[in-house]
């Protein structure tokens, strides 16, 4: 299957103009940076560790925003028949994937950037930050993208998401009290995500991390696959 960058072109233009029309997913990519950019610079608490909230809000913000973002895009449009059109045209799947796609990874890595500018990291520990985000936000996408895909709309799409939302984006949080869900978050790209974040400067990443990522990010594109398939589309 040949891609044509001119079909994929086509579809991000479409995503940049609609996610600034829809204001709903729009808030997506702009809340988490601003409590950031709040919290780090309003709330002190003696002993609390550096850029505490930096690290914290990372991995809810890769857990939450490109997932939720990306479910509502292809619900909406399966919903008004838009995907059906595209797909019974000239563009292929995996063209209104990377088009789609590439257009939520940008405006996640743009917070991203934002979080590693409040964090203060400079030089090699920016790019180490930016590059473990860019890794949750791909799989994160992909999941919010299977959701989409197998949701007959968008009210489905929220009913499905939100929980599975709620799973990446706080069993981080919650496994750094717990022993029991720290064993079963590990399993979770977002688990490795605050690791790896937590880690930078101390350690590199490990082969077990961005193995665990990796499988992350196929389970999730077979999750769509599947999805896609089961949905009829195309």
């Amino acid at each position: 299957m040949v891609m044509k960058m001119r079909n994929i072109k086509a579809v991000f233009l479409k995503q940049v103009k609609d996610i600034f029309k829809n204001k709903t997913i729009l808030v997506q990519f702009v809340m988490f940076p601003m409590l950031v950019i709040i919290m780090e610079n309003v709330v002190v608490i003696e002993g609390m560790p550096e850029h505490f909230f930096v690290r914290m809000f990372s991995f809810m913000y890769i857990g939450m925003a490109p997932l939720i973002s990306m479910a509502a895009i292809l619900a909406e449009e399966k919903e008004e028949c838009t995907l059906k059109m595209l797909l019974m045209s000239d563009v292929k799947p995996a063209e209104y994937l990377l088009g789609t796609g590439s257009c939520v990874w940008l405006a996640c890595m743009a917070g991203a950037c934002v979080f590693g500018i409040v964090g203060k990291y400079e030089g090699k520990a920016f790019l180490s930050f930016l590059l473990i985000m860019a890794a949750g936000a791909a799989a994160s996408l992909l999941v919010g993208a299977a959701i989409g895909t197998w949701s007959r709309n968008q009210m489905m799409a929220t009913s499905l998401g939100v929980p599975v939302m709620l799973v990446f984006a706080f069993l981080p949080m919650l496994s750094m009290f717990n022993e029991t869900i720290a064993r079963i978050a590990k399993i979770t790209y977002s688990e490795q995500i605050s690791v790896l974040i937590g880690g930078l400067g101390q350690s590199g990443a490990g082969l077990e991390n961005v193995i665990i990522i990796l499988l992350n990010i196929a389970a999730a594109f077979g999750c769509f696959v599947l999805a896609y398939r089961r949905c009829g589309l195309g």
